[in-house]
């Protein structure tokens, strides 16, 4: 199959158990929970349509295309990957988004054959193919959770519709809330700190590539 990428691009995770560590970030073109248009902000079966502030939409990123083959894929991502390392495996994070509507078992092999570890940021909705990954779960309100198990649980805080006891019981070894973004990213970040405290099963993930200004 063909694959449409928005952008490719070498950085830190900011997020989740993986913060600080550096990755090559492919982030998939579309999404099965809205369309990524302004105009459709009201619109789709997650309501992360009125908060998702992700451009997935188009080919038009950074090193984005279309690309024709696994192996042509993997070798663009590569060429992000420091050529001079030999210790550290090379990492690199699927996202969109949503990854799970292109990220295919051919994909993954070929990945994983290139020495390459992968971690997925998915929403849930899709079941992941078969492969070495790590798997990072990001349930949205409304929208189907069908990937029960994995790496861990990233819950975007507050969600109504998504709260955080509906998947206190889900087989993953890390759970964590994540404030949401926008202008009452304060209090949601409070109330998120709050709800760890009283909840230690959570631990609370901050977007520290946004406090660091970096992509």
């Amino acid at each position: 199959m063909a694959y449409a990428v928005k952008e490719i691009f070498y950085t830190l995770q900011g997020e989740g158990a993986n913060a600080g560590r550096p990755a090559v970030f492919l982030r998939f073109a579309g999404c099965n929970l809205w369309t990524g248009l302004e105009r459709d902000r009201d619109k789709g079966p997650g309501g992360c349509s009125s908060w998702c502030d992700t451009d997935f939409v188009g080919t038009d990123g950074s090193d984005g295309g279309k690309f024709n083959s696994p192996a042509e894929l993997v070798g663009a991502v590569a060429s992000h990957w420091p050529a001079a390392v030999r210790a550290v495996r090379p990492f690199v994070v699927c996202t969109g988004g949503e990854p799970l509507l292109q990220l295919d078992a051919a994909l993954v092999a070929e990945f994983n054959a290139a020495g390459w570890s992968i971690a997925v940021e998915t929403n849930g909705t899709v079941e992941p193919p078969p492969g070495e990954l790590w798997l990072t779960v990001s349930p949205k309100a409304n929208a189907p959770l069908r990937v029960l198990r994995g790496n861990e649980l990233k819950l975007i805080f507050p969600q109504v519709g998504a709260e955080p006891e509906r998947f206190q019981d889900l087989d993953f070894q890390h759970f964590f809330l994540q404030p949401l973004d926008g202008p009452d990213v304060a209090q949601n970040t409070a109330r998120a700190l709050q709800y760890c405290l009283e909840h230690p099963q959570w631990r609370l993930s901050l977007q520290t590539h946004k406090i660091l200004g970096i992509r």
